[in-house]
C-alpha cells in the first residue's frame, strides 16, 4: 500500500472522511505534513505524521495523551482561545491514532505561513508576548494530569553524545567526523557545564509555568484570514521556569518591547542567568545531538543527507 493509500484508510477508519485529497506540505523537524481537503464540504484539514521509522519519533510522540489534553484546556478556558492549534479527537474518543507506518494527529487547517525568517511587525511582537506572557500565567493548579510534564532539568541525549565525543568521532561516517572534530572539547565543556548547572537549579525550587520550550519563528504562524498570530507545535510543553521559553527571545532586536508587554501580566518577573544559561546550553546541545542521530540512525535520501550535515554544520558554527 502506498502512502497516500495509507492516510485515506487513517483518514477513513479514524476520523470517518471519505473521499478526500491528500497533498504534501512543508513539514517541521519532528513530522510530515500534509493537506487533507474534503471536495464534497469543501473543508480542509492538516494531518501530522511522525514516521515510525525516525529515531526521534519516541521523542515527540511520547507525551501526546498528556500535553494535548492541556493544549485543549488552555484553548478553552483561558486567554488563549484561538492562539493555539488542538488535534481533532479520533471516532474512537482519542487525539492521536497510528499504524505501521506512522502516528497521526489530524487539525482543522490554517491558511496562512509561518514567519520563517521575516521580521515581526509591531503589531506581532506584542501579540507574541501576550501569548507567551498567558501561558505563563499558567500552571499552578491544572484540572489535567501533569505529573509527567514537570521539567526534571536531565539532559537524556548526553551520555550517547558524550561516547562519541570520547573516540573523537571514531567510527563515524567521515563527513560526520569532519565536521565534529573541531568541536569535541568546546562540546565537552558544555555537557560539563549543563550538568553543573542542573545540579544547581534542582536544588533551587524554582518556581514553574506552563511553557511551550520550542518559540522559534517557525512555530510562530500568521493566518490569513485574521491578525491574530497563532503558536503552533506543543510537543515541548512543559511545567518548567519561564527562562525555558525566554530563551529564544532574549538575543532578538525585539527583545525589550517583548518584555514590557510580558511585564503588564507579570510585573515582578526578573529573569534568572543561571537559569536562561543551562536552557541555552541544553538547547545547542539538543540540536546538536538530533542532527547527529538523523545522520547515523535515520534512513535518507541524498539530498535530505546533505540537508542534515549543512543544518549540524550550522549549529556547530554558532558555537562560541
Amino acid at each position: 500500500m502506498n502512502l497516500m493509500n495509507k492516510f485515506t484508510a487513517i483518514l477513513s477508519k479514524y476520523y470517518g472522511l471519505e473521499q478526500v485529497e491528500v497533498l504534501r506540505q512543508k513539514g517541521g523537524w519532528a513530522a510530515l505534513a500534509y493537506k487533507v481537503t474534503e471536495p464534497e464540504s469543501r473543508r480542509s484539514y492538516f494531518l501530522k505524521v511522525y514516521e515510525k521509522d525516525r529515531s526521534s519519533t519516541p521523542k515527540w510522540t511520547a507525551r501526546i495523551d498528556q500535553y494535548v489534553p492541556i493544549t485543549s484546556w488552555l484553548e478553552q478556558t483561558t486567554g488563549l482561545h484561538g492562539k493555539i492549534p488542538v488535534p481533532m479527537m479520533t471516532t474512537h474518543g482519542h487525539y492521536r491514532c497510528e499504524d505501521d507506518y506512522g502516528i497521526y494527529l489530524l487539525y482543522d487547517y490554517i491558511d496562512g505561513e509561518t514567519i520563517g525568517d521575516k521580521p515581526l511587525t509591531q503589531e506581532q511582537i506584542c501579540q507574541l508576548a501576550a501569548i507567551v506572557a498567558e501561558l505563563h500565567s499558567c500552571g499552578k493548579e491544572l484540572p489535567v494530569q501533569s505529573e509527567n510534564i514537570v521539567e526534571n532539568f536531565e539532559l537524556p541525549f548526553a551520555l550517547s553524545l558524550k561516547n562519541i565525543l570520547m573516540t573523537k568521532g571514531a567510527g563515524l561516517p567521515g563527513d560526520v567526523y569532519d565536521l565534529l572534530g573541531p568541536y569535541v572539547e568546546a562540546l565537552n565543556r558544555m555537557i560539563f557545564n549543563a550538568d553543573e548547572l542542573s545540579a544547581v537549579i534542582k536544588q533551587s525550587q524554582l518556581p514553574l509555568a506552563l511553557c511551550h520550550t520550542d518559540i522559534h519563528p517557525w512555530n510562530v504562524m500568521q493566518p490569513q484570514s485574521r491578525r491574530q498570530l497563532m503558536l503552533i507545535d506543543w510537543e515541548g510543553l512543559k511545567l518548567a521556569p519561564v527562562e525555558a521559553d525566554l530563551m529564544f527571545v532574549v538575543d532578538q532586536s525585539y527583545f525589550n518591547e517583548f518584555m514590557q508587554i510580558y511585564r503588564q501580566f507579570h510585573p515582578d518577573f526578573t529573569l534568572n542567568g543561571r537559569t536562561l544559561t543551562f536552557y541555552q546550553i541544553r538547547r545547542k546541545l539538543e540540536d546538536v545531538w538530533e542532527f547527529i542521530e538523523q545522520l547515523l540512525f535515520d534512513r535518507q535520501s541524498p539530498s535530505e543527507r546533505t540537508s542534515t550535515l549543512q543544518s549540524l554544520e550550522k549549529e556547530l558554527l554558532e558555537i562560541k
